[in-house]
């Protein structure tokens, strides 16, 4: 084994953070904590890996379950296109496949989280490149805004025949806790030696730019007799419930097919990764039931949007959301 690897290794396995899913070679298991951290930080997924576990042990579990209630186990990690993935290849396929590219071949998984399950569960010789890898890669060979291709070809020539998936475990871990995109630990990194980019670390890989688009909706809080009008969201909330989301421009046209005339109840934010949603949220009663909106998973968005118009009704002394 070239020293190169054999350094990382041995400062893998000496401070390796304890994690759940740590040494995992159940494949559905390891799938659950991929799809989990791609768009949620360590910490924040660990209980929701806990709990999604829990109430589905294993990919039967899941795809016998309802598309609700694998929500209301999700809600609260955000991006929940990733649990209706997860849902969708559980009802499609009884196990999962022993290789790389019949992996890549099922609903939501992509290259990353196919090679993390073909290393990890079933041993395959293929590198995982997330932005931590990326990170070091470009670090160690000095590359500045190097193609997916590119980083991910060096990537694979370091991965080692014997025990690959610990491999690539241990270069995430590496760019985790060490290589950070600000502030690397250059002193501590088992690497250093080898490290092309240690003169100026933050020159690589180069900065990302990612434009958040703004975007302007309105919500209407409907209180009914019985509690809020709720119905099911489609977009970037499939399968969750909420109050009626729109463009704030087509407000007009909403309140008057409702019939009512709402009050302005203030505003929220909502920042997704390309996104910032400024909601203006609008009150009115409706002359309808409603529902509990405790008994339906909101994503976090409509939980800020029926706390703002809560608040608004308390402080105009107008009264409460039923069940709200």
């Amino acid at each position: 084994m070239k020293p190169l690897q054999e350094a990382l290794l041995a400062w893998y396995r000496a401070n390796r953070r304890p994690l759940p899913w740590r040494g995992e070679r159940d494949p559905y298991r390891i799938l659950v904590a991929e799809v989990l951290l791609q768009q949620t930080r360590v910490e924040q997924a660990i209980p929701y890996y806990r709990r999604f576990l829990e109430r589905f042990p294993t990919l039967r579990a899941l795809g016998e379950a309802s598309l609700e209630e694998v929500l209301w186990v999700w809600q609260g990690a955000g991006y929940y296109r990733r649990a209706v993935y997860l849902h969708r290849l559980a009802r499609e396929v009884e196990a999962l496949p022993q290789g790389y590219e019949a992996l890549r071949r099922l609903p939501g998984l992509g290259p990353y989280t196919a090679a993390a399950l073909a290393s990890m569960a079933f041993g395959e010789r293929v590198a995982a490149v997330d932005g931590n890898v990326r990170r070091v890669i470009s670090r160690l060979y000095a590359l500045e805004n190097p193609s997916p291709k590119a980083v991910w070809t060096l990537a694979q020539g370091l991965v080692p025949p014997e025990d690959p998936g610990e491999w690539n475990q241990a270069v995430m871990e590496l760019g985790a806790t060490v290589c950070r995109p600000r502030g690397p630990a250059c002193p501590s990194c088992p690497l250093l030696p080898f490290c092309r980019g240690r003169e100026d670390p933050g020159r690589y890989p180069g900065a990302r730019r990612r434009e958040v688009r703004e975007e302007r909706l309105a919500a209407l809080v409907l209180w009914g007799r019985q509690g809020v009008y709720l119905e099911r969201l489609t977009g970037r909330f499939p399968g969750l419930y909420g109050v009626p989301l729109f463009p704030l421009e087509a407000l007009p046209q909403r309140v008057q097919a409702w019939g009512v005339r709402p009050l302005e109840a203030g505003e929220v934010v909502h920042a997704l990764t390309h996104r910032r949603l400024r909601v203006r949220v609008y009150v009115a009663p409706w002359d309808g039931e409603g529902e509990d909106p405790r008994e339906r998973p909101l994503p976090k968005l409509m939980e800020k949007v029926l706390r703002q118009a809560e608040a608004f009704l308390a402080h105009q002394g107008i009264g409460t959301l039923p069940h709200a």
